[in-house]
């Protein structure tokens, strides 16, 4: 199967830090990626990396086979959506409104949404149980639901290529599993893939197929989440002492309790 998202040798343009660690992989239909790792590691870097919106310090980033600077800025929309971790409004709208931006790649100048259009857009907010918000201006909303207004409209964009940054910010637990979980049947279900950013290692060994640690010092290791969910790891990333408990559903870790606990 081709890959939807290949990285090339790629090094984080990080200021402040000297170049780190070169990535390489593929990121194939049906994988859903964790990147793992401390404040400040180079997350939403390289995130922002991906998806064309910083440079890199070295290597290339290729979607469909196709380096990411020769395509299309159109095209790349159309290919590839980004959850910021941060969500800033520039004019009053509706979530409705705010949910049809999804479409905006598919349109040509001066085009209005369709039918076909709406009807994505009001699908994507019930399925983040926000149907019932569909006419509350976007200013209103409580930091969950804005969050979740943030994914419907990438459900609504329907690229093949998900990147997020920390879509679980701001979530309560209920919606922490069902936004994890759609994303995870998109990808499962429907052939896409997702590149996502978490702080909580258990939803991480839950719901992602390969992970990404990034350490502090511009280390990096990579693969298949049972490879690398792997206690010594995790440790050296985070600075903290770990236990690993196995359960049928598989691995979790918790923190254990450090000096004056």
């Amino acid at each position: 199967m081709n890959p939807l998202l290949t990285i090339e040798s790629l090094v984080l343009a990080i200021p402040g830090r000297e170049p780190g660690m070169a990535l390489d992989c593929d990121i194939r239909p049906g994988e859903c990626w964790g990147l793992l790792g401390p404040n400040g590691a180079g997350k939403t870097t390289l995130l922002h990396t991906l998806a064309g919106l910083r440079p890199a310090a070295e290597g290339r980033i290729l979607i469909d086979g196709r380096t990411l600077h020769e395509l299309p800025r159109r095209r790349v929309a159309q290919r590839l959506g980004l959850v910021f971790q941060d969500h800033h409004d520039g004019f009053p709208s509706t979530v409705l409104e705010t949910a049809l931006i999804g479409r905006h790649p598919f349109l040509r100048s001066w085009d209005i949404e369709s039918a076909h259009d709406h009807e994505l857009a009001r699908r994507a907010l019930a399925a983040m149980d926000l149907d019932d918000l569909a006419q509350r201006e976007v200013q209103t909303l409580s930091g969950g639901e804005r969050q979740r207004l943030a994914i419907a409209t990438l459900l609504t964009q329907d690229p093949p290529l998900w990147l997020l940054d920390e879509p679980t910010n701001h979530l309560d637990l209920h919606h922490q599993v069902a936004v994890l979980g759609r994303i995870r049947r998109e990808t499962l279900e429907r052939g896409k893939a997702a590149i996502m950013a978490l702080h909580d290692l258990n939803l991480a060994a839950s719901y992602c197929t390969h992970l990404v640690l990034l350490y502090a010092d511009g280390g990096l290791c990579w693969g298949e989440t049972d490879a690398v969910f792997h206690v010594p790891a995790l440790e050296r990333l985070f600075g903290q002492a770990l236990a690993r408990i196995d359960t049928p559903q598989g691995p979790w870790v918790r923190p254990l309790p450090g000096p004056g606990c």
